[in-house]
């Protein structure tokens, strides 16, 4: 009886091990599918993926091209209760730290909202920073948008300091991470 009730064990385990193998081998990565080894998520501590969207006026800015200034990456919506909510404290504080070279890059998520009422949205709260508009959602995939607002505080070094997803951030929050960032 014992060698009975030790063959479904061992057909267990045999299935159990076929299921694995099955799985790691359906789940595997295809090679070169990350960049440079880097993980294909934006996160802390690792390298802001590049990008270059534009400006309402059709200026072409990239995010290589502020290498050197600790950066804000502030994803939105002009329908987003919290983006509204947040984007006067972010107004005030680029303009407290844009001379010390802080910079803000204000992307509306324009595949999931209007160009023009974003445009609206930008010029009735007279924003100081760039706005860039993600029309077909490259930048927002890229960046793995899943709520709104999400910021990244990226260094001078173009490598994320830290994520935020959801708001809206406080005033004191931001100028706290700004500073950090600047005495980098």
């Amino acid at each position: 009886m014992k060698t009975l009730s030790a063959t479904p064990k061992i057909w267990l385990s045999i299935f159990a091990l076929i299921a694995g193998i099955a799985w790691i081998w359906i789940s595997r990565g295809e090679p070169g599918s990350t960049s440079e080894g880097n993980l294909p998520l934006p996160r802390q501590g690792f390298a802001a993926p590049e990008f270059s969207l534009e400006t309402p006026e059709g200026e072409t800015i990239s995010l290589s091209d502020l290498r050197g200034r600790p950066v804000l990456i502030n994803l939105w919506t002009s329908w987003c209760p919290p983006c509204r909510t947040e984007m006067p404290a972010l107004n005030r504080v680029y303009q407290a730290y844009r001379d010390e070279g802080f910079e803000i890059l204000a992307i509306n998520s324009t595949w999931q909202d209007n160009q023009a009422d974003a445009i609206a949205f930008a010029a009735e709260l007279g924003l100081d920073f760039p706005v860039l508009l993600d029309l077909d959602g490259q930048v927002s995939r890229l960046y793995q948008l899943r709520s709104l607002p999400t910021s990244f505080f990226i260094g001078k070094d173009g490598v994320i300091r830290e994520v935020v997803i959801g708001g809206p951030m406080s005033e004191a929050l931001l100028r706290i991470r700004v500073e950090e960032l600047l005495k980098e």
